[in-house]
């Protein structure tokens, strides 16, 4: 299922194919000079103004106080161009790299009902005991079909239930619904925001986030974010004693207003980071602030049964194109109750996928 895509701004730069050197500007200004004065001395000259023991060579018709005025107003100039792009204090490879944003970026944009309603149940198909948060998105994506926008948008969900029940899975494959990039940020592994923002100087190493640097690999301004157990992020501090926490960093990308103009810390110009939408897997909701929880729908989500991992492994290999004597198989080792006093995940049953998958796939010995 492959959704339209409209391009928006995304941005507020300006990209000159050629910002000339200050050199350049003072040759140009230079070289018109001499004409204006050789111009004036030639009609001078033909009225008997001047004689020809007055008339000056080119190179003696611009005087030391003609070079500094035309050097001060090449740099002014040269500095104003460059203030216009809205890149002059960034390096000449950060601007290389922003060239990506030229023209502004695509959303994924779904067109009417009918078709939010198509991925909806695409999606509630393949994983029905995640259909309270499919249920969610589904309203989502109507409604931003039903008021036209630009692209699709729906409010941020934190995922709260026990590992294994494929929070991060079901989001994969919301993912794959819209056609949109992902982001997967684990906020137990990486140093609070700064992964997934990016961080600025004062810091030990400047670099843009993994958001950001998502949106210019694939030229998309609507990537989905998939932070897996947000509770568990790590404060960090400054040099300054400034305290950072990844949910705090959250709060202006999860609010539509802020998400706007939202300021990119590396490369320190607004985005439009509007479009992004956000799944936040959790185990708990302990650790998460009433101000984060505020701007999110919290679905508490309960362990699978077994006949539920039973059915997604059936729905899996099929998709897999598994032989039927595999399915057949697989699909025994719970209906004989070899596993019914197992605590089995999604995770599990995928391994048991794979493992079968290779089985049916190997070379036949002779």
């Amino acid at each position: 299922m492959t959704c339209s895509t409209t391009m928006i701004p995304f941005h507020d730069l300006d990209f000159i194919d050629h910002v000339p050197t200050v050199r350049e500007v003072e040759d140009r200004l230079k070289k018109h000079l001499r004409k204006l004065r050789k111009e004036s001395q030639d009609a001078a000259h033909e009225a008997g103004l001047i004689t020809e023991d007055d008339l000056k060579m080119s190179f003696e018709m611009l005087e030391e106080v003609d070079r500094t005025r035309i050097r001060r107003r090449a740099v002014t100039y040269r500095d104003r161009l460059q203030a216009s792009t809205g890149m002059s204090h960034l390096s000449e490879e950060n601007r290389t790299r922003l060239t990506a944003l030229r023209g502004g970026l695509p959303v994924a944009r779904v067109a009417t009902e009918h078709e939010a309603d198509e991925i909806a149940a695409a999606l509630h198909a393949e994983m029905p005991w995640m259909g309270r948060a499919t249920e969610e998105v589904w309203h989502g994506l109507r409604a931003s079909a039903r008021d036209g926008l630009a692209g699709v948008r729906f409010t941020p969900l934190v995922l709260n239930g026990p590992a294994g029940i494929g929070k991060s899975y079901w989001a994969r494959r919301l993912a794959h619904h819209l056609a949109v990039p992902t982001v997967k940020f684990d906020a137990t592994n990486e140093p609070a925001s700064f992964a997934l923002t990016g961080s600025q100087r004062g810091w030990g190493s400047a670099h843009a986030g993994k958001l950001v640097t998502t949106v210019l690999e694939h030229r998309h301004a609507g990537p989905l974010v998939i932070v897996d157990e947000v509770e568990k992020a790590d404060e960090v501090y400054s040099t300054k004693g400034s305290r950072h926490t990844l949910t705090d960093a959250l709060l202006p990308l999860m609010e539509r207003m802020t998400a706007t103009t939202w300021q990119c810390p590396y490369f320190q110009v607004a985005f439009d980071m509007s479009w992004v939408n956000w799944i936040m897997t959790a185990n708990s909701r302990q650790g998460l602030p009433e101000p984060f929880q505020s701007r999110c729908v919290v679905l508490d989500l309960s362990d699978l049964t077994i006949a539920q991992l039973r059915d997604f492994a059936l729905a899996e290999g099929t998709r897999r194109s598994l032989p039927e004597a595999a399915i057949a198989a697989l699909i025994g080792v719970f209906d004989h109750g070899a596993i019914s006093n197992t605590r089995l995940s999604l995770r599990t049953v995928a391994r048991m996928l794979d493992r079968a998958d290779t089985l049916a796939n190997q070379p036949m010995l002779h």
